[in-house]
């Protein structure tokens, strides 16, 4: 009997500071419910090189990296279960980075979101647009792809603002599969809407760069401190206190189950003293951390047997990574002079057909386009709510066959007649090579 494939699930954490409760209620603990799921292949990596990109504090670095790894394991991961790495110790890493930096445009790159942000910044305050940033910055996205890419995810969790790191890496890997042959999985964002994001202890985001944060596994009496310092309006005892505007409420919401939360929304109409609200928020959050606090102190204060479960996870991840960068120098021609060459016949015919690429707009529209061999844009789709329509109608589009100049009407850009035609004459030709692949 035949087992149902796995859905492989990626995911790692950039290791730049101490973990605190943001990091557990967005992160961490949404990952490890996740690990527990059977039909589920998960990847989970500490991003020290990603690190490098936000700190040049090594000390800091190192230090972050063992409190993650600690506090990973001490919420319940099951690393015999999953495949819990370093990012630093899969060399074949930073050489797909490579391969995939090949096929990138830089004008994709100049898109980024933080790229845009940092050179925006500059000119607000008219400084060179590049000051102050480093290639490290540009180039994270294709660092990003290859995290996802060298272990062809099928799922990458991410919050809203990281969508389009994951539609450059569908990008990548599109354009190195039409240039050497399909080795790449196009992976899918995963945006869970019902994960928190905790306010701060001054009402912003819960964030070490605003200095707001609550540490995970701070010493109790520690938490109950940070707890009782955060940032509550002027309402005396026994007046009604909003719940929508409450820091307190919201982080409270993230640990409650939802009868524990409706107990505190009416306490709040019933005019609850902060002081009190802030003691059931503190026995709350203590009650779900406690227990794991005895694990991660023991492992922080035992190195090296972290180590030993991260290069034992590196081993693990490497009997994939090791044979599949093999694969990949051998497609672009890094291969032995004997080896011969018999792949140039499919690869010119590959070359040969056009291509679609998806992408997203500034208007959080989905559009896909059609392009030759040499990029020249054949046609351009109208926009779509998702991604996941897009790539539908990609589907459809390379699978159905027969697409009549009145579908390419309504379904993309306006074109002429002519223009209309020839798109639906190079879709079928897709259509046929997919056949054929297939067979």
């Amino acid at each position: 009997m035949t087992s149902t494939p796995r859905t492989r699930v990626l995911t790692g954490i950039t290791t730049t500071g101490t973990p605190h409760l943001g990091n557990y209620v967005g992160a961490i603990r949404p990952t490890v419910q996740a690990s527990r799921d059977l039909s589920t292949d998960g990847f989970y990596f500490l991003a020290d090189y990603h690190a490098l990109i936000k700190c040049d504090d090594p000390a800091r670095i190192q230090r972050s990296t063992l409190e993650i790894a600690a506090s990973w394991i001490a919420s319940g991961l099951d690393t015999d279960k999953v495949t819990f790495y370093r990012q630093s110790d899969i060399p074949e890493i930073p050489e797909l980075t490579w391969f995939l930096t090949c096929v990138t445009g830089k004008g994709v790159l100049n898109r980024a979101h933080a790229y845009k942000a940092a050179v925006d910044k500059n000119n607000a305050a008219g400084h060179d647009p590049d000051s102050d940033v480093s290639a490290g910055l540009f180039m994270y996205p294709v660092l990003m792809g290859a995290d996802i890419l060298m272990f062809k995810a099928h799922k990458v969790p991410v919050g809203r603002d990281q969508i389009q790191h994951i539609e450059m890496a569908r990008d990548m890997a599109s354009s190195f599969n039409h240039l050497y042959g399909e080795h790449f999985v196009l992976p899918e964002a995963v945006v869970e809407e019902s994960v928190a994001l905790l306010p701060g202890l001054d009402g912003r985001k819960m964030s070490k760069s605003y200095d707001n944060t609550i540490p995970l596994f701070a010493p109790a009496a520690q938490m109950r401190k940070q707890i009782a310092g955060i940032l509550t309006d002027s309402k005396a005892p026994g007046e009604a206190k909003s719940t929508e505007s409450s820091a307190l409420f919201q982080i409270y919401q993230a640990f409650a189950s939802a009868e524990e939360t409706a107990a505190l929304s009416k306490a709040y109409a019933e005019g609850i003293a902060w002081g009190d609200a802030k003691q059931v928020l503190f026995e709350r959050i203590d009650r779900e951390i406690a227990p794991m606090r005895d694990q991660y102190q023991e492992l922080i204060h035992n190195p090296a047997k972290l180590d030993q479960i991260l290069l034992a996870g590196a081993d693990k991840a490497r009997q994939m990574a090791t044979p599949f960068i093999k694969e990949l120098r051998h497609a672009v021609g890094l291969r032995a002079l004997s080896s011969g060459s018999n792949t140039s016949t499919a690869k010119e015919a590959k070359v040969a057909l056009p291509s679609f690429k998806q992408y997203r707009e500034k208007d959080g529209q989905f559009y896909f386009k059609l392009v030759d061999a040499q990029g020249q844009l054949l046609l351009q789709s109208h926009g779509f709510a998702s991604p996941k329509e897009a790539g539908q109608t990609i589907a459809r589009l390379q699978t159905e066959g027969g697409t009549s100049v009145f579908e390419l009407h309504h379904l993309l850009e306006p074109l002429s007649h002519e223009a209309q035609a020839v798109a639906a004459k190079n879709i079928e030709i897709i259509r046929s090579s997919v056949e054929k692949n297939n067979k």
